[in-house]
């Protein structure tokens, strides 16, 4: 397999340098185990785990290697397996804060060029979901792209395309149906040059079945939808990346019931790009948009062109992040202490 097939470029080549001489591999993440990777490399797929000199120096789970990763081996091919000693800079990440109360960031995928954001056409159509997917997708450093699924099963496909509109200033939007197959070409010119692209949305979304669409044959198990609701089963139980035929690769991960953020800050304003030039038109500016004279936005929204649904995603949204920073704020100093505590360890064994 030539590495150019798996996404490899010049910048990941100047990052490897100081490995190369040593004698070391590359290879990527493909799949992840509990504790175990599939990675392919230029020899095939080799199962690989980490090297006890990695796993002590990791601090935490983003530290650890992810589906897309570019990592350093030493290989052993006599019997397909190999180990990392270390991964290569990201140059895209999508994450997003684990579920439950723990503050840590899970890495979805990473090294992807293009995210196509899943939403099918149907009962489970949600726009503000759409929002908080775009939000992280700015974030990741990686291209988002709106693919709306299921047009078959829609009437006013247009209509529902305007919708996202509104939330999607410049974003590229694709309406296809892989039961009629109509606009599944469109959506191949992503893949050019080997390029990566990560399918993210909730289940039932239809992710499974446009990848198969996209590699050709059924690869990926899929289920049908709830009756009434439309809601998705969880079909795809893993991330895994995939190698498209035609050149390419496809990252296909489980649906997420739950997105929560992780680090958008600099994506709020991105995405939000039309309520915080309004704010900046308010006669105060420490207006709180809520009863002051001359408040810009609430002008806008008795006017109809602002929605007020869309102001309330984003003041819910702000206060997320908020409270995320006091969290992590928190994470980072236990951190430093326990890098603290490792390094003093260490220098008593030697001793």
């Amino acid at each position: 397999m030539n590495i150019k097939q798996l996404g490899w470029n010049e910048t990941l080549q100047e990052s490897f340098k100081t490995y190369e001489a040593d004698g070391f591999s590359v290879g990527r993440i493909a799949l992840e185990h509990k504790h175990m990777y599939r990675v392919l490399t230029t020899h095939g797929e080799v199962l690989a785990e980490v090297s006890g000199k990695f796993r002590f120096e990791s601090l935490s789970r983003e530290s650890f290697p992810a589906v897309g990763d570019w990592v350093v081996l030493s290989l052993r091919e006599d019997e397909g397996k190999a180990t990392i000693h270390a991964v290569l800079p990201r140059y895209s990440k999508f994450s997003r804060k684990v579920a439950g109360n723990v503050t840590e960031e899970q890495i979805v995928a990473s090294n992807v060029n293009t995210v196509f954001l899943v939403n099918a056409l149907n009962n489970d159509f949600n726009v503000r979901r759409i929002e908080r997917y775009l939000l992280m997708a700015w974030e990741s450093g990686a291209n988002p792209v709106i693919v709306l699924t299921k047009a078959d099963l829609c009437q006013n496909v247009e209509e529902k395309i305007s919708e996202v509109e509104t939330v999607a200033f410049g974003v590229p939007i694709h309406a296809c149906s892989v039961k009629e197959n109509t606009g599944i070409d469109q959506l191949k010119v992503y893949f050019d040059d080997h390029k990566t692209v990560a399918l993210l949305g909730s289940s039932g979304a239809g992710k499974s079945t446009l990848t198969n669409a996209l590699l050709g044959e059924e690869k990926q198990l899929v289920q049908d939808v709830r009756d009434g609701d439309d809601r998705g089963r969880h079909t795809t139980t893993h991330r895994e990346l995939l190698l498209l035929k035609s050149g390419g690769i496809i990252i296909d991960t489980p649906g997420m019931r739950e997105l929560q953020l992780w680090e958008s800050d600099n994506a709020l304003s991105h995405s939000f790009q039309d309520i915080e030039e309004l704010a900046e038109n308010c006669r105060f500016r420490d207006c709180s948009h809520k009863s002051e004279p001359g408040c810009a936005i609430q002008s806008a929204i008795a006017l109809g062109t602002l929605d007020e649904n869309r102001y309330q995603s984003y003041v819910k949204l702000q206060k997320e992040l908020a409270y995320l920073e006091r969290k992590t704020d928190k994470k980072a100093q236990i951190e430093e202490k326990n890098k603290w505590k490792k390094i003093t360890k260490s220098v008593k064994r030697k001793k």
